[in-house]
């Protein structure tokens, strides 16, 4: 399986293909609407920004396994999303990314790639980058601001 191999809902519940990325450098990040790091969102936002015209596309996956700190609806994460920092990158529909009701993608992405603090999701805002052909390039810890990424972005967008 690659990433290109799994699908999600998007927060309006229409079903994507991660194939819909191809040739795309891809941003994966949990994320969490009443977290400490929930500023992150504007960084996000402004990487998105700048580099959406080269072929770069941010996806957001809401989790509340982590202190709840995203209980609402979908609509109200979306809502909150847009009308506090601005987000226009794709956010899907609410999923788990740790234990047996793991999203599939995010079982994926655990498993093929690389963690000093091991396979499980730690945290919100945990980053993953994947290339033009659906390659995971690198994981990123939580802690790890948005804009920390520009130069890994850099050497793999063409």
């Amino acid at each position: 399986m690659k990433f290109y191999d799994f699908s999600a809902k998007k927060i309006n519940q229409q079903e994507i293909s991660m194939s819909n990325y191809k040739g795309k450098v891809v941003l994966v990040v949990n994320t969490a609407s009443k977290c400490g790091l929930t500023p992150q969102f504007k960084e996000l936002e402004e990487l998105y920004q700048g580099y959406k015209e080269s072929g770069f596309e941010i996806i957001g996956f809401p989790c509340n396994q982590f202190a709840k700190q995203d209980s609402g609806s979908n609509e109200e994460i979306q809502e909150f999303c847009q009308i506090n920092y601005g987000v226009t990158f794709t956010m899907f529909g609410k999923i788990d990314v740790n234990g047996k009701n793991a999203h599939p993608l995010y079982k994926y992405l655990k498993e093929n790639s690389k963690s000093i603090l091991g396979k499980e999701i730690k945290w919100n805002f945990t980053k993953f980058l994947i290339d033009q052909d659906g390659n995971i390039v690198k994981r990123y810890a939580p802690t790890v601001s948005p804009l920390k990424i520009k130069a890994d972005i850099d050497m793999i967008i063409k």
